[in-house]
């Protein structure tokens, strides 16, 4: 039987709903990462994995420390035990504030018809509704399907602040910059990068640099404060829809702040409709790649395999990645 994903992207009866299996289903709960078999995985790790230099790409739990949308800051305390003959921590935190995986249940999109400015006019994956995500007993599409296969496969960097900085292109990783498609292929070509089904995208615009290096206080809470706050990202056009999903990638991620450009141009599209909401599909957004692109760049290889393995939280909306990248 041929999977929907395996359709190409001009063939699709609908490219804003490829929806897989039954609702409740494991099928449905993996979305596109599905295409990640157990051969797609171990071709990968061998092919991958020479040297055992690893970097993970987890940010620090307490950045973002002001974040916009009202989102809270991480919370970490310490507790003695016994006296304090041990110790215990509590963490509470909100995992859209540092590197997540935005899961299946955090972005929804319009109904057709609708203008889907209202929750009960738009669907989450596979027809899921706002209803069902806030009904605690039901735990359809919920992160549980991703955590106890993970996510694994060969990952592949696309370097575009390196890039940028030496053709002299200057922009703030807080702004509407766009990062067009001609960009992310002619960076691939100059790296003799040749994708492959299952890959798991990452692109680097170096928004933690930025956030780390050179905001002040005062830029961070000005961002923070903003009511209408702009992420440098990948442009929202159909044709990075078509070369996303051509590509037969499995995931995308980067250290932007919503991978896509945001908020979108007047007759762009909204990706993340279409990427978490139609296709099932992780973005990964705020990962630490500063790291990752050192290494690359220190190797002259720009692919490795990557593990990642989400919270197990039934009916979980997002995830630290809890990931590492292997060379």
């Amino acid at each position: 039987m041929t999977s929907p994903f395996d359709i190409p992207f001009d063939s699709l009866l609908d490219p804003k709903r490829v929806w897989q299996g039954t609702p409740g289903s494991r099928e449905e709960g993996l979305g596109k990462l599905s295409i990640l078999t157990p051969e797609l995985v171990a071709k990968a790790a061998a092919s991958e994995i020479r040297t055992g230099k690893r970097v993970t790409l987890g940010w620090d739990l307490t950045k973002l420390e002001v974040a916009a949308f009202n989102r809270q800051p991480c919370g970490h305390e310490i507790v003695p035990l016994l006296g304090g003959f041990a110790f215990d921590d509590i963490y509470s935190f909100n995992p859209q504030q540092s590197s997540q995986w935005d899961g299946l249940r955090h972005f929804s999109q319009p109904i057709p018809g609708t203008g889907g400015k209202d929750v009960s006019e738009r669907v989450f994956y596979g027809g899921t509704t706002a209803a069902d995500i806030v009904d605690r007993s039901n735990t359809r599409i919920g992160l549980q399907y991703w955590a106890k296969e993970g996510i694994a496969g060969r990952g592949v960097l696309i370097d575009y602040a390196s890039w940028a900085e030496k053709k002299g292109i200057e922009y703030s990783a807080f702004s509407a910059h766009e990062i067009k498609l001609a960009a992310i292929k002619e960076i691939a070509k100059e790296c003799g990068i040749e994708f492959q089904k299952g890959d798991i995208l990452f692109v680097r615009i170096g928004m933690t640099k930025e956030w780390d290096e050179r905001m002040t206080k005062e830029d961070k809470h000005a961002y923070a404060a903003s009511s209408n706050p702009q992420h440098a990202g990948v442009e929202g056009t159909e044709a990075v829809l078509r070369w996303v999903w051509d590509s037969g990638f499995s995931a995308v991620a980067g250290d932007a702040i919503s991978w896509e450009v945001y908020p979108p141009r007047e007759g762009n599209l909204f990706l993340h409709e279409y990427i978490i909401a139609g296709w099932g599909m992780p973005i990964g957004e705020m990962f630490d790649l500063e790291d990752l692109s050192r290494i690359c760049q220190e190797l002259g290889r720009w692919t490795f395999f990557v593990a990642s393995t989400p919270l197990n939280m039934p009916g979980g909306v997002s995830s630290p990645p809890s990931c590492m990248a292997i060379f």
